[in-house]
């Protein structure tokens, strides 16, 4: 058994992203280590034009789908394309990315309209969760950006955002 394999079993077993600290435990070796033997991976992967890929999120990693053979999975499991977000929905996501923790508040009054609707999108995609209460008056709900937020938007980090313009 080689250490790859130890890896590749445990990341296809779980299904979804796994603590790096949680597979150097388990292979008894450092983070570090099983940082390159991911990196390893990942190139071996790459090089032989593999139909999946690992993708590290901050301090968690997952086996996902190379993007690259996203249409054959989909076809061959029948799988329908998810409909885009609305704009609004878009709208809101944003506006959660970078202010978050954010409440439901200050979300409209940024947006300067009510976003009860595209709020609810965004938690049932899972794009978005609660993450708290603020210390307000009524302690209202906070929100913020989710792993799935990451996923799907092709990023490991939130540091990874494109900066805005400030507007005068």
């Amino acid at each position: 058994m080689t250490q790859e394999g130890k890896i590749e079993a445990i990341l296809f077993a779980a299904g979804q992203a796994v603590k790096i600290r949680t597979l150097a435990e388990a292979l008894e070796v450092t983070e570090e280590e099983v940082r390159e033997l991911l990196k390893r991976l990942k190139e071996e992967y790459v090089k032989n034009h593999r139909g999946i890929d690992i993708v590290i999120f901050e301090d968690k990693v997952q086996m996902c789908t190379n993007d690259s053979y996203g249409d054959i999975v989909r076809k061959a499991l029948k799988m329908e394309i998810t409909q885009g977000l609305s704009q609004a929905a878009l709208e809101v996501l944003a506006i959660i990315a970078y202010n978050q923790p954010i409440t439901k508040a200050e979300i409209e009054r940024i947006r300067g309209v009510r976003s009860d609707k595209p709020i609810n999108t965004l938690l049932e995609y899972n794009l978005i969760k609660e993450s708290g209460r603020a210390s307000s008056p009524g302690r209202p709900i906070l929100y913020s950006t989710t792993e799935d937020f990451l996923k799907y938007f092709g990023i490991s980090s939130l540091k990874e955002l494109p900066e805005i313009e400030p507007t005068s």
